[in-house]
């Protein structure tokens, strides 16, 4: 679902509404999590174009092998082609695994539950060095995610101040992102969370592709309209204020 026809014009666009939020609200740095998907990896590159001090992470926890290595190679590319960029890795494997065998093993058995407090780890992470640093924690989920089906972790990947590419769909980010020159492996790579053990990718957990899910947003049509209303409905609780009781 592309809508966009000037790319240069969008960067441009995206890089000074960071700007503009930055020096509005007297920020000291914009940080961002780097996972070796496309999306981190254009908000990342969005960060660094802004000229504005950007601290990327690198999280590793028991992550697949390509995912570490696309990770690092993107962050390292940053650091060595913008001046402004500072990586810091945070190896959470460890942390994780002390706090799980500090929990009762009756709450260690539901995979979800763990995926999900491998994603908030990451966003403690996050804004561990946003608070040290005076800066924000700069989303990176794309129009589907975060409005669509909702496929993030409530405070973890969605526990962020400000989301540049909310608005664009998975098959913008890709253009963005082969435009913004991100590593083709990148670009090429099958979209994943990386939280699970078995390695399954986010098509496999929605049950249609970025592509079809666009399609049904956009339209409401195509083969996975019945998919995205299943999904919105189920976490509309992730997309909507909490709930307050009011006298």
């Amino acid at each position: 679902m592309i809508r966009i026809d000037d790319y240069e014009q969008l960067k441009t666009r995206i890089v000074n509404w960071i700007k503009d939020y930055y020096w509005k609200y007297n920020i000291k740095a914009l940080v961002v999590g780097v996972s070796g998907g496309i999306d981190s990896a254009v908000v990342s590159t969005l960060c660094a174009e802004t000229g504005l001090p950007t601290y990327v992470l690198t999280m590793p926890l028991h992550s697949k092998k390509e995912n570490t290595l696309l990770s690092d190679t993107h962050a390292t590319a940053l650091v060595d082609y913008y001046p402004n960029v500072t990586l810091v890795n945070v190896d959470l494997t460890e942390t994780y695994d002390k706090f799980m065998l500090n929990v009762d093993d009756t709450f260690t058995d539901n995979q979800l539950a763990n995926a999900n407090t491998k994603s908030r780890l990451r966003m403690v992470s996050l804004y561990q060095v946003a608070g040290s640093v005076g800066g924000i924690v700069v989303g990176t989920g794309n129009k589907v995610e975060d409005y669509g089906v909702g496929f993030y972790t409530k405070y973890g990947d969605g526990g962020v101040d400000i989301a540049p590419i909310a608005d664009l769909y998975k098959s913008e980010v890709w253009e963005l992102g082969e435009y913004l020159g991100v590593d083709q492996r990148i670009v090429d790579a099958k979209p994943t969370d990386g939280l699970w053990d078995d390695g399954r990718n986010d098509e496999d957990q929605i049950g249609a592709t970025y592509v079809e899910l666009e399609e049904a947003m956009e339209n409401k049509t195509g083969v996975a309209v019945n998919i995205l209303e299943e999904y919105n409905k189920k976490n509309r609780h992730k997309m909507e204020p909490i709930p307050t009781f009011k006298l």
